[in-house]
């Protein structure tokens, strides 16, 4: 009977999923705000609460996060990554000034002390990965100029997890000064030896990796991938920095194979993620901080939208795509609700939770909706506060042309919008 159940619970979300997936593609929009409005509906005080199939969503929820950051991983190189890191490090130390300390100064504000300042600037830091991921891909920008920006400042964020979860767990915990140094270090130590094996090893892992089977790359690429994304999760780092390191370490045919293998799977594992998330919300618990909520998304939106327009301009990119990669980095997600999931759970603050949740439930809304309209609407409102030229006057004699060059008919170099960037291997 449980099992019958849970075939009927779990079969209901999947068709309901390709439906509304069905009706995005038809307005030509991202389905991830539907995702999350079907997980609402089904999660806890939604309209038919899920019981049977609640466990495995969860599971697949995870798997779909590793999937999103391993897929991103398979379109850069590790010289890649090296390289953005060593050039983009100002712009993660922007990133985090302006979109943590607005998280810290709405906490004191509000009364709830340092340690819930501190987890809260870590709910408005860090983007959504998972979301950005997706968002990326459903727009086909994976190519663009602006993507590896957008790529290192999500990769500094996730790193700089690595350094910010063992110091919020000895905050909530209260341990020691020396407790919370020796699991930093562990911390740090296996990202920075993953990094390692992905920089100076990658060929090697390729050649392992790679088969003409494809059953056989799907199985290597997908068991070794989750057992490092494990291990990596288990040493108090990210899953999602170990599964993206797996992505860099691949080149070449293992790359390309395993991209075009594991793509269904990155999709389906990936919406049962962003159900999993609304699964979690109760809408009762909305409505008392929805105003905070909403006035620390419009701030930290726009922080976000400038960190992402700073670091592209640094980059050289071009207008357009400073726009789009500031619109795109605006989403937050699944970092922030275990950052504030850590504090209830040690009991910090009874309203940071659902605060946490409204805000993380309107930029995930909100943030595919900036990636696609913020550099038109930003085109727009250019166009309209540039005044028009005026006409010129019929000349009724013709002048003798400059015999010099005409300096004024060169548009300025940032004007010019640069074509897509390739991503070199692929």
């Amino acid at each position: 009977m449980h099992s019958a159940l849970f075939l009927i619970e779990f079969g209901a979300i999947l068709l309901c999923l390709g439906l509304l997936g069905r009706l995005a593609g038809r307005f030509h929009f991202s389905p991830i705000p539907l995702y999350l409005l079907a997980g609402l509906a089904f999660g806890e005080g939604g309209l038919l609460p899920l019981g049977a199939s609640e466990e495995f969503v969860a599971i697949g929820a995870e798997i779909g996060v590793i999937l999103l950051l391993l897929m991103l991983g398979l379109e850069y190189t590790a010289s890649d990554l090296v390289s953005n890191l060593k050039t983009q490090y100002p712009a993660g130390l922007v990133d985090f000034t302006l979109n943590a300390v607005p998280g810290a100064v709405a906490a004191l504000l509000m009364g709830w002390g340092p340690v819930a300042a501190v987890v809260l600037a870590g709910v408005t830091w860090i983007s959504s990965s998972g979301v950005i991921a997706k968002v990326l891909g459903d727009l086909g920008r994976i190519g663009n100029r602006e993507t590896p920006v957008i790529l290192s400042i999500l990769v500094l964020e996730d790193l700089a997890m690595a350094v910010y979860l063992p110091i919020i767990t000895a905050l909530l915990a209260g341990v020691s000064l020396a407790a919370g140094s020796v699991t930093l270090a562990i911390a740090l130590g296996v990202a920075g030896a993953v990094l390692f094996v992905a920089v100076r090893y990658g060929r090697v892992i390729s050649r392992f990796v790679s088969s003409d089977d494809p059953e056989k790359l799907l199985l290597v690429v997908l068991g070794l991938t989750l057992l490092v994304a494990g291990i990596a999760q288990q040493l108090q780092v990210s899953a999602a920095v170990g599964a993206f390191l797996v992505g860099i370490a691949l080149s070449g045919e293992a790359a390309e194979g395993a991209h075009t293998l594991l793509s269904p799977l990155r999709d389906l594992f990936a919406a049962v993620f962003f159900v999993f998330f609304g699964l979690h919300t109760d809408p009762a618990s909305i409505p008392p901080v929805l105003l905070p909520a909403l006035a620390l998304a419009v701030v930290t939106a726009l922080t976000k939208i400038a960190t992402g327009y700073w670091a592209a301009r640094r980059a050289g990119v071009g207008v357009k795509g400073r726009w789009r990669a500031g619109g795109a980095l605006v989403a937050r997600g699944e970092f922030s609700i275990v950052i504030a999931g850590l504090a209830v759970s040690a009991g910090i603050e009874p309203s940071l939770g659902p605060l946490a949740t409204a805000y993380v439930l309107i930029l995930v809304v909100v943030g595919p909706l900036t990636a696609r309209y913020t550099e038109p609407l930003a085109a727009l409102v250019t166009r309209r506060r540039t005044p028009a030229a005026p006409a010129a006057p019929v000349a009724t004699v013709t002048a003798a042309a400059p015999a010099g060059p005409v300096r004024d008919s060169v548009p300025p170099p940032e004007a010019v919008e640069e074509p897509p960037r390739p991503t070199g291997r692929r």
